[in-house]
């Protein structure tokens, strides 16, 4: 127990035989519940957690009878909470890369009532350039200015980051079975706790890596899915939250904005091509159209922006 809150742990596990153990051993006492799930692994991962839960009754052990992905692996995990009544849900993954020491300051604000959701944030500190693999960094700086578009929350950054922790109330309302089941699944959680108005606050955690853990990310094949799983997630954003739920006038401004912007783009594209391959003279007057047309649907994004950052500031925690 955390200030009379029950606080739970969920552990995503996949052919984590060498690291889950120690991510076991050094979990904070205050913890009540540790949620385990084994996303069918192919190594030793089941055997040492069953060996892990004869010493420590907190430890709660699930196994994916079909890989899930991480995603897949939390919402269980998350799901498992909230049928344990579980008021605050912390993700550590099973690889050792979390700081159990960040873990009481990343649910505080949620066991406080503060905010809805923590969710750590490698970047703050100033040795995240040495110590995270540089084209990690560069690949989650892009990915982040990306989710900050489609989620809606313009204050946070490093959303690649698995550590977080969420209260029982924002894990009822938004909708489990929907969220992403890969990689992506903190962006696309992010979208859905902006369409229900829930506080989300960065929580400066420590970067831990080279131990003995191993990456399966490809980011040549992560960034384009997550891209568009992000475009997708923008989207949905502004239908159900400026349209369904309450009208806003931003959406005019994205709406013509990505209209001008993409033909004005298409004209310059045009009499570019025109004028280099001499098909025929088509004038100034297209190239013209096309550059005002381009810039205009660049201030109106830009105004879109800015109007979606006031409407979200109360959602700063």
């Amino acid at each position: 127990m955390y200030k009379d809150k029950k606080i739970g742990v969920v552990v995503p596990a996949y052919n984590e035989e060498l690291m889950i153990r120690k991510t076991l051993l050094t979990m904070p006492e205050f913890v009540d519940m540790i949620i385990v799930v084994d996303d069918s692994s192919l190594d030793r991962t089941s055997e040492v957690v069953e060996e892990c839960r004869k010493t420590d009754g907190r430890v709660v052990f699930i196994q994916h009878d079909k890989n899930q992905g991480v995603g897949g692996t939390i919402v269980t995990g998350y799901k498992k909470a909230i049928e344990e009544r579980i008021d605050v849900a912390a993700v550590m993954a099973g690889d050792a890369q979390m700081d159990p020491d960040d873990l009481i300051r990343v649910i505080e604000p949620v066991a406080n009532g503060e905010v809805d959701y923590t969710k750590g944030n490698r970047l703050f500190r100033g040795e995240s350039w040495e110590l995270i693999p540089h084209y990690r960094y560069i690949g989650n700086s892009f990915l982040s200015l990306l989710t900050k578009i489609a989620s809606g929350y313009w204050h946070i950054a490093d959303f690649q980051c698995g550590y977080t922790a969420v209260s029982l109330t924002a894990l009822k309302r938004i909708g489990l079975d929907s969220i992403y089941k890969r990689y992506g699944m903190p962006n696309d959680m992010l979208v859905k706790l902006n369409i229900h108005d829930f506080k989300v606050r960065d929580i400066s955690v420590k970067p831990v890596y080279n131990q003995g853990e191993k990456s399966n990310i490809k980011l040549w094949k992560v960034i384009p899915t997550i891209s568009w799983l992000l475009t997708k997630g923008f989207f949905r954003r502004m239908f159900e939250k400026y349209i369904i739920r309450d009208f806003h006038p931003l959406v005019f401004f994205y709406l013509f904005g990505i209209l001008f912007f993409l033909i004005g783009s298409g004209l310059g594209i045009f009499t570019l091509i025109v004028d280099q391959l001499r098909l025929f003279d088509i004038g100034y007057g297209w190239m013209i159209m096309g550059g005002m047309l381009f810039m205009s649907g660049i201030q109106l994004i830009l105004f879109a922006m800015w109007f979606d950052m006031d409407n979200n500031k109360d959602l700063k925690g």
